[in-house]
Parts: C-alpha cells; structure tokens; sequence
C-alpha cells in the first residue's frame, strides 16, 4: 500500500525524512518487542521502526493482481473469470478438505527467530503502540501520535485479511510472552463481529492520529481518508451474505456500511481526492502518476525503477508479449472477459445491442480500450514507441502453425494491457518498473457506497453513483448512461458488481466480491445460508470455463515460417488516442472480417493434464479451514466448519453470523 519504498533501502537503514541510523535497526531489534529503553529516545530509530513495519506487510506487493498482505501472491485472481489456468481451489479434480490442505497463511508457532507471518507482524504493532508513548515520551507528540496511527492502520488491515482468509480469528493487542501452558494466552477464535469490531476500532483511532495528507517527502503514508475509507470496505465485507446471514432482512450493516462510506467520501473529498480526469485518456493515465499526489489513489504501493530499489513493479514485464519486448505470453484475455465490457453507449454486449463477438472491438465502452490491447492496435515502449500488437497464427498444409508474435503461448485474440507504461524501458525486458499500484482508488469507494444503497433498496442513489463512474470515462448520459431502469434492490446489486467487474478489472479486487456474494453456487454448507447467484439473477461460476481461443488466418499457407500478412498489415494501426480512432477500428474489422477466424485452442485454458475441465470452487473454500501447523502449535482453536481437523474431526467454527 503506502510507503516510499524507493527511499528505504535492502538493509532498512534509511528511511522516509529520516537520516542513517548510526547503529543497524534489525540487530537492535533484538526479537518481539524486546529493545532496550534508548531504542525509542530518537526520532530516526522510530521512523525506521515504522518503515519496517510497512516493509514487512507491503514488500511482496509487487503486481495489481497480488492480493493478501505479507504474501502478495496472484493465485486469488486466477480463481475467477479475469485470468485462465485451473487452479487447485476450482480443479472438479480435486477435493480440499483435510487440514493438510488448508491454508498456511495462519503462519507458524512463535520461535526465537523472527518470521514475516501474520501474528509476528501483529505483535510488532502491539510492541509498538504499547511502548511509544512510555520510552518514547521525550519525542514530539505529533511525531509519535502520526506513527501510532500507522500502527493502527497497519494492525487493522493485517485483522481484515486473517478475517477474509479464516472468518473469526484470536484477538491479540497486547505483548504477550509465549508459552505452551499459559492458558490466558490460549485465546479462542473470536466471532468475526469481533474480529470487525476491532479492526474498526484501529481504523477509528487510526483516523483520530492520522493527517489529511503528508507533507513532502512522505507521500504514499496512511492518511485519515485512507483510515475512513478502509472502515467501508470492511463494513461492507461485513454486511455481505458469506457473513451476513441476514443480508436481504435487515438493514443495520449495509446502513453502517453507508454512513462510513459517505463519511470517508466528505473526508476526502475535503483534502482534495476524488475521480481522476474525465476522459478514458485519463482514466489510463491516472495509474502512471507516479511516486506524487494522484487524487485517484487513496491507498498505493509506491514502486522504484532501477535494480537498486526494494520494490519494482512486476506487472508491465508479465504482460508484455515477446513482439514487445516481454519475455512470454502476456496475459491473455478469456473470452469472457473480452465479452463483459458494456458497449460505447453503456449497454451491455449482446446481440440485440449490435455487439458482434468477432469484431469484437467495436463500438465499445471507452475503458474496454485501455483494459486490452488486441491484433492491430498501438502498444509502445520507450524504445517502439509506435509498437502495433500482432498476435495471430497461420497454419501450412502439413497442419504446422506460425505465429506472429514469435511464441506459440497465445491463446487469445485480446491480452490485457490495463495499467500499462508506454514510456517503459524494453531494454531490461521492462524488468524494473516503477509504475505505483493503487491498492484502494477513489472510484472504489463510490461503488462500495453504490452498493450499500443498492442493498437498501436506494435504486436512484445506485444509479447516480455508477453514473459517477461512467460520466468520467466519456460514456453518454442516456437511459442512466446505459444502465436502464433498475427495478428491484437485486437488479441494483447486480448492476454494481457488473460495474465492479469492468472499472476495477485486473486491479485483485474481483476475487473478494465473489467470495463476499459467494457467487460460484448456490451451493453453501449446512449451517450456511446462500442462494445469493439466483437473487441476483446470475450464472452460477462454477460450470463455466475462460475459454481461449486462436486468432487464426484463414488461407492454408505454403510455409510454417513466413507471415502471410506481414506486407498485408504494415499500414493498419488503431491508436484510441487517434482522432480518427472509429475511422481505424471500422478499418481493422474489415481486415479481420477478410484475414481471420477464430479456431479452439490445442489445449483449452482452462485444462487438468491437457483435458478440458469447467471451474468447480466447493463451498468449503469460501473461508479456509486452518492448516495443520496452526493446529497443532494452537490444539484449542475449533476448525472451521466444512474443513476436517488434525485428527480427522469435522470442523464446528461458523462464520456466519
């Protein structure tokens, strides 16, 4: 999230307005919590402390699509329908639910070495708020008051991901000694509207300590909207149907949910944020303001460029294609993604509406053209910076096949190019990017506040947040920009998790809606209440499938190893900051209409062992039940239902409340 980590080096000796500290920070971090009483009488040893907090729970964030803090791995957004390849939460081959096979985010039993896991960086927050404003009593009061509102922050959003990992979880704010047979450490798995209750109570004091917005040299820090803001999101996890039982009955968490929206929205508005530019042009730009103010970015990963700094951004060299500069693939665009986005007009893609899956650039809702990138559109590079992407292949009469691009990966006509850095570097295969990462952006707050009106049946405020949304990116205002007429509170919902799927695309975000709305079945365990996929008039996701598939050229060719159209294509480009952008698209469709067609790939995307398989996400993996180690270095923690523990019991934690 929010650290300049281009200032802090490797070895954590510097930091943030900070001088070098004469002694070094992690050997006078002699274990957990345990300093002597000089540690906190400077100013720079404090900071540095700080600074290895964040360091500690934000340095794996390397890419949009990583989500859960500590580890930062992509594997929750390969669960839904953004990205292909079967994996082992939605493999119908596979069956999670022994301990073995749960999670170990929980982290290990506390040792003499310190470990980056969830409880050790909780501890460190407790250590910090306990002893700050006692050993640290000489420092400046603001000084201490601003680090201790990070700490809160930082505590409450390590409590939020155990909470979206396991459900209820120990509450710890205190230091305490370690101990096999201490039973008043021994704390059971709390009810998550404990665990909610909490990290509220952090965001709220975080909020009391935090500023509006720092002063040179700190940007990227937690600031007061940011607290506010996160205190929404949680709420609104809060108040969804995986937790909510009552979610469609009563009212009272979807109207708390509101009011720290709304609360979060005055605040930041107040200190300058909110939506970036008014034009798509824009909206694509706003990700590359870089390591300054962007009033889009409400909470960022801060990134450096070079080989020197402790955090690059791995996006743009995971998504660049060979003919690029990239080093594979890129990431290619299932079809059902590339058929999600709503049409120019705000519609959505069908039939009926004019949408042609082929063609399918255009006509397209402005945003589509800053998600992807696709045959015959502009995609440069600081050295290229008039690149045009070619991703085709051809196949000769012994059935061999070329390919444009140079690598036979490609398995989509479109590959998502969102978040992208034209004036980036192929010279390191784009290797060291320092593009930041907006972990929480301005237009997610509005439709978090969009779909807590839209549970309360407030379909006119939905319409007027979602039109928030759209208005920025150039789509017209007609018929709700699009959207229709909402009917029913369900239609409202749907209407803001379909705009989700498309604003914050590739941005780790979809994973937690789905799991929150629980989305894959109606299917849900015993003691669980579901049924929200058809409430909402959904398909359910499991059954489905990405599907990839080839852009192909349609003539047999005489050889496997000379493009057929390389003459044939030199002069076609569409650029969408073209002024005669549709001019070129309507040019482009011709050439596809009259070069291509789309043929099934060898081996599907979404396969086991090479044989195709749909997506089948059992309802036991909603929440995780706790690992083997957790369990057995923590023998009174319950289960969690739908998991088998570490003698084979079945687990009786509910987290449904």
């Amino acid at each position: 999230m929010k650290t300049p980590f281009k200032y802090i080096t490797l070895s954590l000796l510097l930091a943030v307005g900070a001088v070098s500290c004469s002694d070094d920070f992690l050997k006078d971090k002699k274990g957990y919590g345990f300093y002597d009483d000089t540690f906190y009488q400077t100013q720079e040893r404090v900071q540095a402390y700080v600074d290895n907090q964040y360091y500690d729970f934000y340095s794996a964030y390397k890419s949009p699509i990583a989500t859960i803090i500590g580890s930062y791995t992509d594997t929750n957004s390969r669960l839904t329908e953004e990205i292909g390849g079967t994996q082992d939460f939605i493999n119908p081959n596979k069956t999670l639910i022994n301990s073995a096979d749960a999670s170990g985010y929980y982290g290990a039993k506390l040792a003499t070495s310190i470990n980056n896991h969830p409880y050790n960086r909780i501890r460190e927050c407790n250590a910090f708020l306990e002893d700050v404003d006692v050993k640290g009593a000489n420092l400046d009061k603001t000084f201490r008051d601003q680090s201790k509102g990070q700490m809160y922050y930082l505590r409450a959003m390590q409590y939020f991901d155990l909470m979206r990992v396991y459900g209820g979880v120990p509450i710890v704010t205190t230091v305490q000694d370690a101990s096999a047979t201490d039973p008043s450490i021994q704390l059971p798995r709390a009810k998550v509207s404990e665990v909610v209750a909490q990290i509220v109570k952090d965001l709220d004091m975080a909020a009391s300590l935090l500023p509006g917005n720092w002063g040179s040299g700190a940007y990227g820090r937690f600031t007061k909207g940011a607290a506010m803001a996160q205190k929404s999101r949680v709420l609104l996890t809060f108040a969804s149907p995986l937790f909510n039982k009552n979610w469609d009955g009563s009212n009272e968490r979807w109207e708390a949910a509101l009011k720290a929206g709304l609360e979060a929205e005055a605040q930041l508005t107040a200190d300058g944020y909110g939506l970036y530019g008014s034009t798509a042009k824009q909206w694509e730009q706003m990700f590359l303001i870089d390591n300054a103010f962007c009033s889009e970015a409400i909470a960022v990963q801060l990134c450096g460029i070079g080989i020197t700094q402790s955090n690059n951004n791995s996006w743009e060299k995971g998504i660049r294609l060979l003919s690029l500069g990239g080093t594979g693939g890129g990431v290619a665009a299932p079809k059902e993604m590339i058929d999600l986005f709503p049409m120019a007009d705000g519609k959505r893609p069908t039939a009926a509406n004019g949408y042609n899956d082929f063609t399918f650039f255009l006509n397209r809702d402005p945003r589509f053209y800053r998600t992807f990138a696709f045959s015959g559109s502009k995609w440069g590079s600081k050295e290229t910076p008039n690149s045009v992407l070619w991703a085709y292949r051809w196949v000769d009469g012994a059935n061999k096949a070329g390919f444009s691009d140079g690598n036979t990966a490609i398995s989509s006509p479109a590959f998502v190019r969102k978040m992208t850095n034209i004036n980036a570097s192929k010279e390191t295969n784009f290797q060291y990017s320092g593009t930041d990462i907006f972990e929480y952006r301005y237009a997610e707050l509005l439709l978090n506040i969009a779909e807590c009106y839209a549970a309360l049946g407030q379909t006119n405020n939905t319409l007027n947040y979602l039109g928030k949304i759209r208005n920025r990116v150039g789509i017209p205002a007609a018929n709700n920009y699009g959207i229709g007429t909402l009917s029913d509170k369900y239609q409202a919902i749907e209407a803001v998790l379909y705009e989700r799927r498309v604003e914050l695309a590739y941005e780790g975000k979809r994973f937690w809606d789905v799991q929150r709305w629980m989305l894959y079945d109606n299917e849900v365990l015993p003691g669980v209440v579901g049924g929200t996929v058809s409430k909402l008039g959904l398909t359910p996701i499991n059954g489905t499938k990405r599907t990839g598939n080839f852009l192909q050229y349609r003539v047999s060719t005489t050889s496997a190893t000379t493009d057929p159209l390389a003459s044939a294509r030199a002069s076609i480009v569409a650029d969408p900051d073209a002024a005669n952008f549709q001019a070129q698209l309507t040019t482009l469709a011709a050439f596809y209409n009259a070069n291509f067609i789309r043929t099934a790939l060898v081996t599907p995307m979404d396969n086991f062992n090479g044989a195709p398989v749909n997506i089948k996400f059992n309802p036991n993996y909603y929440i995780n039940g706790l690992n083997t180690t957790a369990l057995t270095s923590n023998p009174w923690l319950l289960q969690t239902i739908g998991w088998n523990d570490n003698f084979g019991g079945l687990g009786t934690f509910n987290y449904q409340e």
